[in-house]
């Protein structure tokens, strides 16, 4: 059986990496997909590959931190599909990569808006349709970062992305009783275009890979399978988690 058969679920970051990847996977479980990135024709390319393969998908571009766009995203899964019983609020971004006191105003900002307050207004809009539907599930892609691990030069993606744990507690407790679970997902290092800015060299991939206890990176797909059981009914019972599927990054010291 198909696990996500019959839903309706929202992916955004979908045109590459862990949202391309979930996407396509929660297409190939039976949901009809509606894709959200910032570039329209990787986006387009994303939701013809998955029709191609038998899926449904219907793709929107756009900038996922406009809350009229945040509306709209919501507004098109429900009058394409019917409603909405998922949502995988995966975009983000890296922010500054720099030393703090050299980081500006402007681009702290700006990844909070990226990393948290994207994240909010995803939900603001998501959570009137799942109640509607009488439940549904919530999932934000966090990171270890700034949760089990510091990092030097990345304060400003630790910050907003350690609030989606905040952001994920607030709003299980908040919802529970109303049957919306609401998880945060946190992957550790994973092979994916992101993922190459901070390991851009041969050297530098080995190092994070040695940082995991299983002394590699993850696949976008391994990544993917994780936010397939918290988006499903096999999570039934879980909520306001921060799940580390990260390699074991947080515990090696080896």
């Amino acid at each position: 059986m198909q696990a996500l058969a019959n839903k309706v679920a929202i992916v955004t970051g979908a045109s590459s990496g862990i949202g391309l990847a979930a996407a396509q996977l929660f297409a190939a479980e039976g949901a009809q997909v509606v894709l959200w990135a910032r570039r329209p024709e990787p986006l387009a390319a994303a939701a013809a590959g998955i029709r191609a393969q038998g899926g449904m998908a219907i793709a929107l571009a756009g900038d996922v931190c406009d809350e009229a766009f945040a509306r709209a995203l919501v507004e098109l899964a429900t009058s394409r599909f019917g409603g909405l019983d998922v949502a995988f609020n995966n975009a983000g971004g890296l922010g500054p990569l720099t030393a703090t006191a050299d980081v500006t105003l402007a681009d702290w900002e700006d990844a909070l808006r990226v990393n948290l307050t994207s994240a909010f207004l995803g939900a603001k809009y998501q959570i009137p349709a799942m109640l509607r539907r009488k439940g549904g599930s919530l999932v934000f892609t966090s990171t270890f970062v700034g949760y089990t691990a510091g990092m030097p030069n990345m304060a400003a993606y630790a910050a907003s992305k350690s609030g989606l744990v905040g952001l994920t507690q607030a709003l299980a407790a908040e919802l529970g009783p109303r049957g919306v679970r609401v998880n945060a997902l946190l992957p550790g290092g994973t092979d994916t275009p992101m993922g190459r800015v901070v390991a851009s060299s041969p050297e530098a991939v080995a190092y994070v890979q040695g940082l995991h206890a299983l002394k590699r990176l993850a696949q976008p797909a391994e990544i993917a399978r994780a936010a397939l059981f918290l988006a499903s009914d096999a999570s039934s019972f879980t909520t306001g988690t921060a799940l580390l599927v990260d390699g074991g990054v947080s515990i090696n010291r080896s």
